[in-house]
């Protein structure tokens, strides 16, 4: 793990000054204390980190978990019996890891898992749209124009302006502009606004309800202050069980898909173990919600910025997590000088990219079918909570597949030193698992055949897995063969 200690240890600040404004940010638009985010973005670096079987995955507060944490704070009536719903929820993802559920994943319609991140990217733009223009509380659209903060709003507009430029140049190629991130350059320029605002133009300056509040001064010492101890005494509570439920199953959901996209975007394809995934999760979820953090998950956006960065070896998520623990305990006064409208438009634009309409395109491409699931489960979502929308996705999805499932829609065999999968029937989303278990059974030397497959209807989510997974085995001197 020391051998690129040199690559890690320039990647894992790149990955810490991506992490800062969002572990603020997430907790910000949780309704949780900021707190809670920081205690979610040590322990999912350090912790995680540590335990799990990835080589670059990073885990922290995930924007896809907002939604459950601001309902789940709402109904529990305080954050206390909250961070007890967290520490259940580790426990049974501790659990699903030892019953081996990593596979969970292969069984969720990829459209339905796309609709939830753009369900959740919608709310993120609903909630934090106010916050961005600094409305006052109680704002009605004929009062709009007048409850606009013109400070906040200047704010708000260079902190867009400055992410959009950076992702823009970065695109380009530009190694300045990949190796430094956008959301760190205007969180400091729109300190250094505000503080020309309190020199030059009080009027525009923002109060200190309009900054981040961390309650302490700084040193090791004092983050004990910050801790927020679970309620156990709520602990056969059904409303906290849901809760943790719910946290867990969404949170393995979004950990799974983020381990698969990692491997995909990792140079070397190193595979890693779903179930010690969860684990690793689950014991880094119950720590998170003894001292009061946010639930954790495996986050895409720091483990892409990680990988971008050149990361070797999970020694960069750890080392992450330490940065962030010693900006918490030795400048925690300059996080203090952060406005909360520059976290609210990291937050905006993090929920447009979940949104976005080409996602809606391209779930059209993918076929009608496809599109209906979707947009089933945005509507589902926002009409009611994460957990629900996602069942409803799923019932929808099954619904549309059902005159196609076979019993036996292809047939497994061995033959001179071949896998053979020979296609008769039409091929759904459930049958990916089966699918996945003749790849990862494959031996070197060996040739997988996938027999007929042109001559039946295959969905959409298998034809994804078995062209990633040819491209995959090919460079380790396994051929996939399609006829």
């Amino acid at each position: 793990m020391f051998k690129f200690w040199k690559n890690d240890l320039m990647s894992s600040i790149v990955v810490f000054l991506v992490a800062l404004p969002l572990c603020l940010g997430i907790a910000l638009a949780s309704n949780a204390p900021l707190s809670a985010g920081l205690f979610a973005g040590i322990i999912g670096g350090i912790i995680v980190g540590a335990l799990s079987d990835s080589h670059v995955s990073v885990s922290g507060p995930a924007a896809g978990l907002t939604v459950i944490v601001l309902n789940g704070i709402i109904s529990l009536g305080s954050f206390e019996t909250f961070a007890l719903a967290v520490f259940l929820a580790g426990c049974l993802q501790l659990i699903f890891g030892l019953m081996r559920a990593g596979s969970i994943g292969n069984y969720f319609p990829t459209a339905v898992i796309r609709g939830m991140l753009a369900a959740i990217g919608l709310i993120l733009i609903i909630k934090q749209f106010p916050n961005a223009l600094g409305l006052s509380k109680g704002w009605t659209f004929e009062s709009f124009f007048s409850s606009i903060h013109m400070g906040i709003f200047l704010i708000s507009i260079l902190s867009l302006s400055i992410i959009l430029f950076w992702e823009k140049m970065s695109y380009r190629g530009l190694l300045f502009f990949k190796l430094v991130p956008g959301a760190l350059v205007a969180v400091t320029s729109s300190i250094l606004l505000n503080l020309i605002f309190t020199t030059s133009f009080p009027g525009l300056a923002l109060g200190y309800d309009s900054l981040v509040q961390l309650p302490f001064n700084g040193g090791f010492s004092e983050i004990f202050q910050m801790i927020h101890l679970p309620n156990f005494g709520l602990i056969f509570q059904p409303d906290v069980f849901q809760v943790a439920l719910t946290i867990a199953i969404v949170g393995s959901i979004e950990t799974l898909l983020s381990l698969d996209a990692a491997e995909k975007i990792d140079p070397e394809k190193r595979p890693s173990s779903k179930d010690r995934e969860l684990i690793s999760q689950g014991l880094g979820n119950a720590l998170s919600g003894l001292v009061g953090g946010l639930p954790i998950t495996a986050v895409i956006v720091r483990t892409s910025a990680n990988i971008s960065a050149g990361s070797k070896t999970k020694l960069s998520a750890i080392i992450h997590g330490v940065w962030l623990l010693a900006s918490v305990a030795l400048i925690p006064g300059v996080l203090n000088l952060i406005p909360l409208s520059c976290l609210a438009c990291v937050l905006l634009l993090t929920g447009y990219k979940l949104c976005k309409p080409a996602h809606f395109l391209d779930m059209r491409n993918r076929g009608w079918d496809q599109l209906i699931v979707f947009s089933s489960t945005i509507l589902a979502i926002l009409a009611t909570d994460l957990l629900k929308g996602i069942f409803a996705g799923i019932v929808i999805a099954l619904a549309l597949e059902i005159k196609k499932i076979k019993k036996t829609p292809f047939k497994i065999s061995e033959e001179n030193n071949q896998s053979i999968v020979e296609f008769s029937q039409n091929v759904t989303f459930i049958h990916k698992a089966k699918i996945l278990k003749v790849f990862q059974n494959a031996k070197l030397g060996e040739t997988v055949l996938m027999k007929n497959m042109n001559g039946v209807k295959v969905h959409v989510d298998v034809l994804d897995l078995v062209m990633d997974k040819k491209q995959e085995l090919e460079k380790k001197n396994i051929r996939v063969i399609i006829t």
